[in-house]
């Protein structure tokens, strides 16, 4: 629920975690109540393209950079139709945006959207709390919506967990669209639409792919009835353990070995068809600077991310599927988290980080080429 009221930023507002921690500050962006699960994001610029990520839904966001509007809000940047996160959590707000592609704040856009925020918290603090405890839910009050502490505390508590939510449907387009190719066409592509960011197609465009994005409960009818010669399988919010639409799915693509490729969420898909299992991180991966090798190359990446959860697979060996040998191919370098996975017999491959670079950076854009690759393999 929420109120939108101008002079927020002199309206009180507090944070409150689900094991109790309380964090005291001044309203940003709308006025009234939020809930979802607090998570901290790195990067020190690109909000617009984090808060317009559908894979943010139902969370809410900490951005761990200190200042945070200052470029303002633009027309161009979004990677969707609207703001999906829960709510937005900034330390140190610009109080005047200077861009020359600035058209407002980004204050004004949190309330024109009806985003509960807060500001002037200690939001180092807060990661550090978050990195010890892991991610959990959280509420934002603000307003009228301030009550006593144990009245907030109980109605965060009641809210449902991450883990086991199911989300990828509701962000997803209801109806088919197609992006065409940016000049000569040279390939046809279905894309499963599991929370699609705008930059993804745009980047398979500018390869002369024509792209059909179809919605998450598609069919293997519906994505060969395109044409297809390569198959993508898009980012995503919730929980992957309860997709077993999208992983019959895949298997499908899989059974027929069309080429096929999986960013994020496509990823996790892509894992469970092969047999590999998923988990919950405890804080997870999130922002534009987290550093990945590819082991095919050796190369490291420093690149964006967006994921709570991820793939239970061996890094130390080659592992036998029911379509033929798997292996991971990008591991992350703070963790050992599995970022990527490639069939050995066959065309198809994923990464669990987002090489579309919206925003940055653009060490992985190499991929799409990849992915190219393999439909002029299978033409060939």
């Amino acid at each position: 629920m929420t109120t939108s009221t101008r002079g927020a930023a002199k309206t009180p507002a507090v944070l409150v975690l689900e094991d109790g921690r309380i964090f005291r500050g001044r309203a940003y962006g709308a006025v009234g109540e939020t809930f979802g699960e607090a998570v901290f994001s790195t990067g020190m610029t690109g909000y617009q393209e984090t808060l317009t990520d559908p894979s943010y839904d139902r969370q809410i966001v900490v951005a761990t950079a200190p200042q945070i509007g200052n470029t303002g809000w633009n027309d161009e940047d979004d990677e969707s139709g609207r703001i999906w996160v829960s709510g937005y959590v900034v330390r140190d707000p610009a109080r005047v945006p200077s861009n020359w592609r600035a058209k407002r704040s980004l204050d004004d856009e949190l309330e024109r959207q009806g985003v509960v925020g807060i500001s002037g918290i200690d939001t180092r603090a807060l990661t550090r709390h978050l990195r010890e405890r892991g991610s959990m839910r959280a509420g934002v009050f603000s307003g009228e919506a301030i009550a006593a502490e144990p009245e907030l505390l109980a109605r965060v508590q009641a809210q449902p967990h991450m883990k086991g939510a199911s989300l990828y449907e509701e962000v997803a387009t209801k109806e088919a669209y197609v992006v065409p190719a940016v000049g000569e066409k040279r390939f046809t592509v279905a894309a499963v639409d599991l929370g699609i960011k705008g930059m993804t197609p745009h980047r398979m465009a500018e390869r002369g792919i024509e792209v059909h994005v179809l919605p998450a409960t598609a069919t293997a009818e519906d994505i060969y009835a395109v044409g297809p010669d390569g198959v993508f399988f898009s980012n995503g919010p919730g929980d992957p353990a309860t997709a077993d639409g999208p992983v019959a799915l895949m298997t499908a693509v899989l059974e027929r070995r069309t080429p096929l490729f999986g960013i994020c969420f496509g990823n996790q898909i892509l894992g469970r068809a092969l047999g590999f299992g998923t988990y919950k991180l405890k804080y997870g991966h999130r922002g534009i600077n987290q550093p990945v090798q590819d082991r095919t190359t050796g190369k490291v990446e420093v690149t964006a991310h967006n994921h709570g959860f991820a793939v239970d697979a061996p890094l130390d060996r080659v592992s036998d599927t029911e379509f033929g040998r798997a292996e991971v191919s990008h591991v992350c370098l703070n963790d050992d988290v599995v970022e990527g996975l490639q069939l050995l017999d066959q065309p198809a491959f994923s990464v669990q980080y987002h090489p579309e670079a919206a925003a940055g950076p653009h060490d992985a854009a190499y991929l799409f080429d990849r992915f190219v690759s393999l439909m002029e393999g299978q033409r060939a």
